[in-house]
């Protein structure tokens, strides 16, 4: 069995054009393997988030090839690339991007509305995934009833509801203090190590090094030698347990 969930070959990216044109990608060559959590770092510009959104099949690259659990997207329509998305991963964005009216639960179940999956089977479904994540007291509150961790922990509860071979997050610990930055990138580390999940954090916040398995570093649209660490949770304490 391939133990990688995404490969990218030789991913080239070019935005704008005329006298605005920039190329953001030059030649990356990534892979993210099952069980690991890989933290892309880099300064502002460099790259890190066009990458991601590549990888994540939501930006088509200008040239080079990305595939997920074996299957290429060189040749996959909108309809096929949504369809990886909706089989395969899971994504985090630093600003929750959750709705205001629906609680947390009506939000995570959202990533099932659109899988087709509802009833009482896709409500089950979101309660648990919010227990995973430490957030089963709160699966009626509403999204301004919640700290600014707790939305975000609402936001992986979404991520990870369908069983995602790859989890996908910008800059989670952003908007973040240190305790909920932490208790964040547990979670997140438990998704890979315990679920076999590949999770991908890009970030700029040298406080999450701790939890890496693998860092790796990109300027100027390259990617720059890094530098791999064994797993850190062991010698952490877990904020949920995330055995399925």
């Amino acid at each position: 069995m391939n133990d990688y969930i995404i490969e990218a070959k030789n991913i080239e990216k070019t935005l704008g054009s005329g006298a605005g044109k920039v190329q953001a990608l030059r030649g990356i060559d990534l892979s993210l393997r099952r069980g690991e959590l890989t933290l892309l770092m880099g300064p502002s510009g460099s790259g890190k988030t066009t990458l991601l959104l590549i990888l994540g099949c939501m930006l088509a690259p200008s040239s080079g090839q990305v595939s997920v659990c074996g299957v290429s997207t060189v040749d996959a329509d909108e309809e096929g690339l949504a369809k990886i998305r909706r089989d395969h991963i899971g994504f985090v964005f630093q600003s929750y991007h959750l709705f205001p009216t629906l609680t947390a639960a009506q939000n995570v179940q959202l990533a099932l509305d659109i899988r087709g999956e509802r009833g009482r089977k896709a409500r089950e479904r979101s309660c648990q995934a919010l227990k995973m994540v430490g957030l089963e007291h709160k699966t009626n509150a509403h999204p301004h009833e919640l700290s600014g961790g707790e939305q975000q922990r609402v936001a992986i509860a979404r991520a990870i509801v369908a069983n995602p071979s790859a989890v996908l997050a910008d800059e989670p610990t952003a908007a973040l203090d240190s305790t909920n930055g932490q208790t964040l990138m547990r979670i997140l580390a438990s998704i890979a190590h315990e679920r076999g999940s590949a999770v991908l954090v890009v970030t700029h916040d040298p406080r999450v090094l701790p939890f890496a398995d693998r860092i790796v570093q990109i300027e100027d649209g390259r990617l720059v030698e890094g530098r791999s660490d064994e797993p850190q949770l062991a010698r952490m304490p877990k904020a949920a347990n995330l055995g399925m």
